[in-house]
């Protein structure tokens, strides 16, 4: 009878730790739903530039250039969340201006190759299905970006690639011009310095900040009021590269990456960030370990990326807001509906 009375009372026991301990679950778990819930805003959107070893010694003027462009590109962005549009308009806007914008490393002020001419990259993805459009090597599409979602909504591959790519810019009707146009007196001696050629127009303190911005693209990431995510990516690649080099911006999972978790948008030393598919790896880290936005960048850019390397722009489903580098400085900006405005270089 003893014995039986024992196994009773440590089954009773076992219940009642088991119900505790299933309580105590729901109470962490509300609290974690509830401290998320203070920090959710219902749109948020982030943006950039390019990154790299940007010189505080940029003139004046210029700087000012660049902030108004990243504020002007961030206000086009905002418009569209806070009036309801999509997260997927919000990125392909705000990545059409810079790509207009001849300060940035994207459509029209897209560096030289090797063989003198300009070859473009983009992709935009659709976190709520996953859908992606990417396209490499395209030398007359004004907006790549835009291709990028032509790709996405009118074919049933992800990836063109140069001619071909440009194929089905024609099929689609998107808006072309010359090579040429994509040209800048800037961009151009910039080539001619890479190239070992000294001579230049451009006074020297523009082109040593210039030359510490080893890296540029541009990009944006974005949350929408129905929840849904997206992100989009765009660049002329690095200066003097070689024929057919092409780098993460449009690589899904290196570049560019969104789910219904995360939104990022990357920029920084191509190889590396393909070698550590690294947007995928802070959408998988944030996932599997339930760490933060913030946190799960963090992990990217110290535990896997060597300093100097990348920046990232990011939003996840609760309107966070993350803007990270391992670099100097950074083009960046971003915002939200909960009152966060940020716009920086360094």
């Amino acid at each position: 009878m003893k014995v039986v009375m024992t196994i009773l009372s440590f089954v009773v026991m076992m219940l009642f730790s088991a119900e505790h301990i299933h309580t105590k679950s729901v109470e962490s778990k509300s609290k974690t739903d509830k401290a998320a819930s203070k920090q959710n805003s219902e749109w948020a959107i982030a943006l950039h530039g390019g990154t790299g070893v940007i010189s505080r010694d940029i003139p004046e003027e210029t700087r000012e250039q660049y902030y108004k462009a990243l504020e002007e590109a961030l206000e086009k962005g905002q418009k569209i969340l806070a009036e309801g549009g999509t997260a997927l308009d919000a990125v392909e806007l705000v990545v059409r201006y810079l790509e207009d914008n001849p300060l940035f490393n994207a459509g029209r002020g897209s560096v030289f190759t090797s063989e003198g001419i300009h070859e473009l990259d983009a992709a935009i993805m659709d976190g709520s299905t996953l859908a992606a459009g990417a396209l490499t090597g395209v030398t007359t599409v004004r907006y790549p970006v835009s291709l990028a979602r032509k790709i996405m909504e009118n074919s049933r591959h992800i990836f063109f690639s140069g001619s071909g790519a440009e194929r089905f810019a024609d099929e689609m009707n998107v808006e072309r011009v010359e090579n040429e146009w994509f040209s800048t007196e800037r961009r151009y001696d910039q080539w001619q310095r890479a190239l070992g050629n000294s001579s230049s127009n451009l006074d020297r303190s523009v082109f040593e900040w210039m030359e510490m911005l080893r890296y540029g693209t541009v990009g944006a990431a974005a949350l929408d009021r129905d929840g849904n995510l997206a992100a989009a990516t765009s660049t002329g690649g690095m200066t003097n590269k070689m024929f057919g080099r092409v780098g993460d911006v449009p690589i899904i999972g290196a570049g560019t990456y969104a789910n219904d978790l995360v939104a990022i948008s990357a920029t920084g030393w191509g190889e590396q960030i393909m070698r550590n598919v690294s947007a995928h790896t802070i959408a998988a880290y944030m996932e599997f370990t339930e760490s933060s936005l913030d946190e799960s960048i963090d992990f990217l850019l110290a535990e896997r990326l060597d300093p100097g390397d990348a920046g990232f722009v990011a939003v996840d489903r609760y309107g966070n807001v993350s803007l990270k580098m391992n670099t100097v400085g950074m083009f960046r900006a971003g915002a939200n509906e909960a009152g966060f405005h940020h716009v920086a270089i360094w």
